[in-house]
């Protein structure tokens, strides 16, 4: 008999190769194996004589510059090979592709990409897949190119460790959401949200131009005392504090008026300062126990140079850190373009209240605040049964009816003396003071 054929064993099909995926140099691991991880390779590049911590680095651009020297230049795949590039900063993403690796690094100015290969860095590749993470600080020196996708990136021909990190970037690289843990921890903060450094880089612009504007109206700016013996210029809850030496009770300043005003006294007629304020008290997004504030007080001047002064000051603000004059604000556009509207606490209740007539009201009718409260109570306004005085009344429908309607910049004038004991008294309407409160936004802005 013939003997039987053996059956072939097929061989099972290959899988068909996809795209290399990034290797990941710091699988699931806990914080703390994390960090000792990094500090590991830091003791490793110690061991072999690389400072993990360098002194010092010559860079010759930063990646904003790069990007703005290279705009409209080189085609997808090109390279200035005559370029002598050297940049630094955090790496933000690392991706490893076996002799292939791209980084992206994040400085202050932007983010640019890193095209790192074996056959250009030799030796070093190997330490670079080795010790570098992504949040580590490092510096790279090479020629500029553009990768067949367009991607302006500087072609690595050295690399240098600047600061080893010891620490992950936060949520492996996606950003830090959590508002409780961004406020704890602003220097997380800063380097996952670019949005953030740009509040900041806005924030110092305005601070800067307001005090050149008052600079240059010859306003001086004085620094008064932190540390009082006595709060004042404001009503609120100072934190306390004690001086060993002088075995004195102290607190910190809750307001720089009192300072200010005496500076007026002594013969100076324009100062102003941009300072510090504590006030131990509760914690929103409206109020915060340390913030900075602006005082300023100007001799032979009334309420009504005092408005055109904060309209300009406001509107050389904006032009220091926008090309436009409408900015948006949640829902809303808010123009600060001038004037602004300027409105007497009594006009503009009676715009919600029309039966609320503060002018034909007789103080001295025992019946008016009667009537002032009845109105008030009908209207939804609460809190108004202590009230003593019909000023606190309309004082008090402001407030609840009118103020969170204040969108746009808005002068609030003429308040009841009841609410202003430090304002001038009106020249020709009794029972109000020559005050103003700039409302935006729903909230007071300046007073």
């Amino acid at each position: 008999a013939a003997p039987k054929e053996e059956k072939k064993k097929k061989n099972p099909p290959k899988k068909k190769q996809g795209k290399q995926k990034p290797k990941n140099d710091e699988p699931q691991m806990s914080e703390s194996e994390l960090r000792q991880n990094r500090l590991n390779k830091a003791q490793a590049m110690r061991d072999v004589d690389v400072e993990p911590y360098a002194y010092s680095y010559d860079r010759t651009h930063s990646a904003g510059q790069l990007h703005e020297l290279y705009d409209g230049k080189l085609e997808g795949g090109e390279e200035d090979e005559a370029a002598d590039v050297a940049v630094a900063g955090r790496v933000m993403v690392k991706r490893v592709f076996g002799k292939l690796a791209f980084f992206t690094l994040q400085d202050e100015s932007s983010t640019i990409q890193l095209h790192l290969e074996k056959n250009r860095l030799g030796d070093t590749f190997k330490d670079l897949k080795a010790w570098v993470d992504a949040g580590d600080i490092i510096g790279v020196r090479g020629s500029v190119r553009r990768t067949d996708k367009g991607e302006l990136s500087v072609y690595a021909k050295e690399w240098t460790m600047l600061t080893k990190s010891a620490a992950p970037l936060p949520d492996k690289y996606h950003g830090l959401t959590d508002i409780s843990k961004r406020y704890r921890n602003r220097h997380l903060d800063l380097i996952v949200n670019p949005d953030v450094r740009d509040t900041f880089r806005k924030r110092a612009l305005i601070t800067s131009s307001l005090r050149r504007q008052l600079d240059e109206m010859d306003f001086l700016e004085i620094e008064t005392p932190v540390l009082q013996s006595q709060p004042g210029g404001a009503e609120a809850k100072p934190f306390e504090t004690y001086h060993n030496t002088m075995d004195m009770n102290l607190t910190l300043r809750i307001a720089t008026e009192l300072h200010l005003k005496r500076l007026i006294i002594g013969g100076f007629d324009r100062v102003y300062e941009i300072g510090r304020i504590f006030r131990n008290e509760g914690i929103s997004t409206r109020h915060n126990p340390e913030f900075t504030s602006i005082e300023l007080y100007q001799a032979y001047a009334d309420y009504n140079d005092m408005m055109e002064l904060t309209e300009s000051l406001v509107c050389g603000m904006c032009d220091a850190v926008s090309d436009t004059r409408i900015l948006p604000y949640g829902e809303h556009m808010i123009s600060v373009e001038r004037p602004w509207r300027r409105v007497t606490m009594h006009d503009i209740v009676k715009e919600e209240l029309p039966d609320f007539d503060f002018e034909a009201l007789d103080p001295n009718d025992p019946e008016t605040l009667v009537k002032a409260k009845e109105i008030a109570i009908a209207a939804g306004v609460p809190k108004v049964d202590g009230l003593t005085s019909v000023g606190y009344v309309l004082n008090a429908c402001f407030e609840e009816l009118c103020e969170p309607k204040l969108i746009q910049p808005t002068f609030v004038i003429d308040y009841p003396i009841e609410v202003s004991p430090l304002a001038k008294p009106h020249r020709s309407k009794p029972g109000l003071t020559e005050r103003f409160e700039l409302f935006a936004t729903g909230r007071e802005l300046a007073n």
